[in-house]
């Protein structure tokens, strides 16, 4: 199935989602702390955290740390949790404008229980990425290209398909790459912030899909014939997943989405 016919795969999903609304509270409470785990587990997860996301369940949900792994590692947990309640809160917002303020305080949140002094501040040195050829800007142009990349998201909001849309704020920011360390993480709260301002469903990317994911990152960064496709069908394909899994838990029928996936073989 190509990109556009699954665009619109998501959006007729979307509409059938929406049907089901509004959720009880107790639902809403459920749905929330399902996704608070999950996406706190897998986001870390991507980075190299080793906390399990049995792990990450009790020491978010019972307040209790896991013998035996690091204090880093459950500091990321408990930051992460912390700014992914913030992020849905602003997602509530029905007139959002993403500034580079909703960036940092995002950043601060996840990043103040490791770092104070670097929680939610821009960089001062050059980064090196382990891993890739590529090399973000140098310190002294961040500040500019962020105003830039928050005027852009506000320019093409009514004219890219949200999901696209949020794909490049993840991929953006992370080319940017405005913090010493956190960015991925950002990256993907910053993202779901937008998806769920849009009214679509949060993505988490798992652990199964890092290479994938990592790779995708390095084919749109490359010198040479760059390309933002490989990114964008993850993210798209992240997105109807997580649909289906919502309409598992609601009962919701997903004879509109089996129809396209019909269509597409």
């Amino acid at each position: 199935m190509d990109l556009r016919n699954q665009l619109r795969r998501i959006d007729d999903m979307r509409g059938e989602i929406e049907k089901r609304r509004p959720l009880t509270a107790v639902e809403v409470e459920q749905l929330r702390a399902f996704y608070r785990v999950d996406l706190t587990y897998t986001s870390n997860a991507l980075e190299g955290n080793s906390l399990t996301l049995t792990e990450t369940k009790v020491l978010l949900e019972d307040g209790l740390t896991v013998s035996g792994k690091p204090m880093k590692d459950c500091y990321e947990a408990e930051g992460h949790a912390e700014a992914f309640d913030h992020m849905l809160a602003v997602a509530q917002c029905e007139n959002l404008t993403i500034t580079e303020e909703t960036i940092c305080i995002l950043h601060r949140l996840f990043f103040k229980r490791i770092d104070e002094t670097q929680a939610g501040v821009y960089r001062q040195e050059q980064v090196i990425i382990t891993g890739t050829e590529y090399v973000p800007p140098v310190a002294k142009e961040v500040p500019a290209l962020m105003g830039r990349f928050v005027k852009r998201l506000s320019d093409d909001e009514t004219t890219m398909h949200p999901v696209l849309l949020a794909a490049y704020a993840h991929r953006k920011l992370v080319d940017i790459h405005p913090f010493n360390d956190g960015n991925g993480r950002t990256a993907r709260l910053l993202m779901n912030l937008i998806l769920v301002n849009k009214g679509y469903q949060i993505i988490s990317i798992p652990p199964v899909l890092r290479a994938e994911y990592i790779d995708s990152l390095k084919i749109a960064q490359r010198a040479k014939e760059p390309s933002t496709a490989p990114f964008n069908e993850l993210v798209v394909s992240c997105e109807i997943e997580s649909q289906k899994a919502f309409c598992r838990m609601f009962h919701i029928d997903m004879t509109p989405a089996q129809e396209y996936e019909r269509l597409a073989r």
